[in-house]
């Protein structure tokens, strides 16, 4: 057998799935304005396609954009007009920092304490990087 014959074997041998490269897209916020509120409907599913604690994914919007706010059940009201493009931007902004991995940039991390440092963990490749960003 020569080169080619082998390559296409060993191929022909890869399950499906590996090849597939699954595209993660950050979730998108789906909301309105209420009088000086903004309301975001999807809040707590944004979070857990994340697979972050909708109480972090909280606290940084709240700080990133100056304002109060709750949750009230599946919905986040925030005390303040907020533009869809600007909430959007901060939700991309806390995937970037504390959701996908610097190495592979994949989803699939983890939020983990070590001494006194927050590290994210990438299950899919295996690395850890220190997070800077206080919360």
């Amino acid at each position: 057998m020569d080169y080619e014959e082998l390559l296409e074997r060993a191929q022909s041998k890869i399950p499906k799935n590996i090849l597939q490269k699954e595209r993660f897209e950050i979730p998108k916020a789906e909301g309105h304005v209420e009088g000086s509120k903004t309301i975001i409907i999807n809040f707590i599913r944004i979070a857990s396609i994340l697979n972050r604690e909708p109480q972090h994914l909280l606290k940084f919007l709240l700080r990133e954009l100056a304002a109060p706010g709750n949750i009230d059940g599946q919905r986040l009201i925030i005390g303040k007009k907020i533009s869809s493009s600007l909430l959007n931007q901060k939700i991309e902004r806390y995937a970037n920092e504390f959701v996908l991995c610097k190495d592979c940039g994949k989803p699939d991390t983890k939020l983990i304490k070590e001494d006194r440092f927050r590290m994210l963990k990438c299950a899919a490749c295996g690395a850890k990087r220190p997070i800077m960003s206080k919360i």
